[in-house]
Parts: C-alpha cells; structure tokens; sequence
C-alpha cells in the first residue's frame, strides 16, 4: 500500500483481501448450502455493497435506520433484523423493509403478533433463544450468563402457542471457531429440539471467525449439513467481522514527540473516538512495522490529541525512532471500529477510502469536513 497516496488520517478498505475473504465465503456457502448475510452492525460501508452482494445473500441488521441503509444500497436479498425490545414505530418502519423479523421475549411477539400479520407483505418471523451455554470468557460478550436479556430460555417456550413463528435465532459466538459453534447446537438441541421440527429456518448468529487461517471449514459444513437434514431447515450465517477479517487499516501520523518517563507520540487519531474498542474490550491493535514493548530498540507510548487523560493506545517498540509527519498504520481496522466512531472534541475524523493492488490505486470515498461535525448536533 503506498502511504503517499493516502490522506492521513484514513479507514482504508483492502479490496484484495476483501475479495479473499468473500471468496471463502462463497466457498463456505456452496458446501454448507448455507445463506451467508452481513451483519451491518460490525461494517456498513455500503458503498461497498455492490461488491459484497455477488458473495453475500442480504445482510441482517439491529434496527429500522439500518434495515433502510440494506434496503436502499445493498439492494435484494435477505435483510434480517433482531432488536432486544422495539417500539411501535420500529415495527411500522420495519414491516415495509425487512425479510424476517425476530423477537427477543414472547411479550414483544405478543403485543405485535396481529401488526405483522396484517401487514401487507408476507414477513419471516423468528424468536431469539437463550440457549443458556456459554462459550467465552468475556461477560461483555456473553449473552449466556445468567440474568442476561438476550433471547428466550426453554422454559419460557413451555405451553406457549407458537403459531406464526417460523425461526428461531441464536446469537453466543464472539470471535470464535467451529468447535464454540458445535457445543453452542448440542445446546440447542438438548433443550429446543422439540420446537425445531416445527421451524422452516434457524439463525446460527454472527461471531463466526470463517475466515480466519485456522477456522475449521470442514467441521462446519459437516455441523451445517447434519442439522439442516435432521430438521429440514434453512441455516443462517450472519457473520460482521469475517466479511471484513484482515481487510481494512487506519492510517494516522505523528504529531509531536515529547517524554515523560518515556517517550510519548502523539498521533492524529483517537483511541476512544476513532477505534473504541482498545479502550472497550480492551485490546491491543496491532501496527505495521512495530513491536512488544520491549522487541525494537525505540519505545514509544503511542496517545491520542483529546484531552481524555486516559486517551491512551498502547506502547509499542520501533527499529528506528519515530519523528514528526512518520506514518503509523494500524491494522484490521475495518470491522467494529468504522462503525463505533465519534466526533469526541471535534477530533478530524478519518476519511474513507478503498485500496486497489491490483492497479496500485487508492480510491478517496469519503472525507469528512466541519459540516459533518456541526451537523451531529444542532
């Protein structure tokens, strides 16, 4: 990638390793006789759905405003959504756009069970289950803790009239391989398996690492095809973070050098505005060219122009030293983080931009200016 052609700061979109990824993903659908969906929750640079949609067969989103944003410019397919509660005017918003439409509690099924019959579309109507199996060790990302208000237990399901439910959805993976997704169905299995014969479709969730190097393809066509032959039903995939593993960098620069007790640099990008999640989760990113603290022999506190004390990236280890104007490239920024960024202190947000290897070419999708930021609010 040639940094000189690249406006700093910037989110820029690899697209031949999106390709990659897609590629693997069409792979994973033709052998699993899955649909795969974008989850618009973890990346919604729609202006890149043209591409995604040759691979993909919809996307699945969290709430009308994205349902709109996959109705208008992903343009066809499946468009799930699942909100944990919604309003009336969600419901009105959502009928005229969405494919399926999945509740989280059967109180929510039940105030607007006759609304969606009435509607004049035909509409796939799913619940969310809990099914009380935890796979991970981050509460954050567990919905499977007890007291969590994801998803319907089994329990809840007993003498319930089901009729107009046509799927159920489970949402447990966070990052995680095959083996997580097979325990998380033996789960399934155990405690709904009485209601799946009675389903056309069921929802596996997102958190699939499908394209990860050491992602067990095999082990998921064989858990794929086994319960779609044993309950005769269409299988979702609605992976975010694998559409785009890999695929997307920030560019930022330095913009002073200063020490305390270390050295400092100071970069034009944020981490709580502009890649929330090290802050969030927390976790280190990880930078072209850089290293443990202790690997190279110049060590730098990287921090952030906010006035956020705590405003902080990490400190990374370097071959040379850094000096004012170097570039710093963080990678695998595209999923989760393009999506989550603010205009916290009126911090430049980063433009939006493409990457083309095969013709060495960037392509500047979007730049963001004063209007963007006065416009947020009024």
């Amino acid at each position: 990638m040639d940094l000189s052609q690249i406006p700093s700061p910037s989110y820029v979109i690899d697209l031949g390793k999106l390709r990659e990824n897609l590629s693997r993903l069409s792979e994973i659908k033709e052998r699993a006789g899955c649909h795969i969906v974008l989850a618009l929750k973890s990346f919604a640079m729609w202006s890149l759905f043209p591409l995604l949609r040759k691979s993909l067969d919809g996307v699945c989103a969290s709430g009308p405003w994205e349902a709109r944003l996959g109705h208008e410019h992903f343009g066809g397919g499946h468009l799930l959504t699942y909100s944990p509660a919604y309003s009336e005017q969600d419901v009105d918003e959502l009928l005229p756009l969405t494919t399926h439409l999945d509740f989280n509690s059967l109180s929510q099924w039940a105030r607007f069970r006759e609304r969606v019959a009435a509607a004049p579309r035909s509409i796939q109507v799913g619940l969310r289950i809990n099914p009380e199996h935890s796979t991970q060790d981050r509460a954050l990302y567990d919905p499977c803790l007890p007291g969590s208000r994801l998803g319907v237990l089994a329990a809840q399901l007993e003498g319930q009239d089901l009729a107009g439910i046509t799927g159920f959805h489970f949402h447990t993976l966070c990052q995680q391989n095959a083996d997580a997704l097979e325990s998380t169905l033996a789960a399934v299995e155990e405690r709904f398996g009485r209601w799946l014969p009675q389903l056309e479709w069921v929802n596996f969730g997102g958190g699939h690492h499908l394209t990860r190097s050491d992602y067990d393809v095999e082990r998921l066509v064989r858990l794929i095809g086994r319960f779609r032959e044993r309950y005769r039903v269409e299988v979702f995939l609605e992976p975010g973070e694998a559409v785009v593993l890999d695929a997307g960098v920030l560019v930022s620069e330095v913009l002073d050098l200063t020490e305390n007790a270390g050295a400092i640099a100071l970069l034009n990008v944020s981490a709580t505005a502009h890649m929330p999640d090290v802050l969030e989760m927390p976790y280190r990113p990880t930078i072209q060219g850089a290293g443990e603290p202790e690997q190279f022999a110049y060590r730098y506190q990287l921090a952030s122009p906010t006035c956020l004390a705590g405003d902080v990236i990490g400190t990374y280890s370097f071959p040379q030293p850094l000096s004012v104007g170097d570039r710093i490239v963080f990678q695998d920024m595209a999923h989760y983080t393009m999506v989550k960024t603010t205009t916290f202190n009126g911090v430049k947000h980063p433009s939006l931009g493409t990457w083309e290897p095969e013709n060495q070419q960037f392509r500047l999708v979007k730049e963001f200016r004063y209007q963007d930021f006065r416009d947020r609010l009024s």
